[in-house]
């Protein structure tokens, strides 16, 4: 699957790009706005791991954000279980080399639809430090709502922050 985008190119993940998963991922701007499973420092292993588990078939679309054929971030839509079945969880993150340029703004607009048509889902939902104002942003470009607002739900680096819950719904 590739998907072009103005400002990208989001394609299926593979071994060759694991030098640069470890360049772009390995970065601490990156890893501050992630959950904790996203490791931080960023190795050779936690790059094959990942490679590994995104040619799984399973309920997510997990893809590079290529620039020039060089993968400089990722995007996946992750389908959620048991109750929350009709509910998918939108994730991403870009090297802070190219952040700026709308090329998350783009990759979320041409994976939502394909996220729509592919999984069997009516919602997609984002959960976003409510400090992480260019993710708030690249959201709202892209038709996503603040539907809640969870206090002091996050806690990362020794640090207390609000969750700030956006979603947006298919619209057949």
């Amino acid at each position: 699957m590739n998907l072009i985008t103005p400002s990208c190119v989001l394609r299926k993940w593979s071994d060759t790009d694991i030098p640069s998963l470890i360049l772009h991922a390995n970065h601490p701007e990156v890893a501050k706005w992630m959950r904790n499973g996203f490791p931080s420092p960023y190795t050779q292993k936690d790059a094959e791991h990942f490679i590994e588990m995104t040619t799984g078939d399973n309920c997510n679309i997990i893809l590079a954000i290529d620039i020039r054929g060089e993968a400089v971030g990722g995007i996946g839509v992750h389908q959620l279980n048991d109750i929350y079945q009709k509910t998918a969880e939108i994730g991403y993150w870009l090297s802070p080399a190219f952040q700026g340029r709308g090329i998350v703004t783009d990759a979320v607009h041409a994976i939502i639809p394909v996220a729509f048509h592919e999984l069997p889902i009516i919602r997609i939902q984002a959960g976003v430090f409510h400090t992480n104002l260019p993710s708030i942003r690249v959201l709202e470009k892209n038709g996503f709502v603040l539907e809640a607002i969870h206090k002091d739900a996050i806690f990362k680096n020794g640090q207390i922050f609000h969750e700030c819950l956006y979603v947006t719904f298919h619209t057949q």
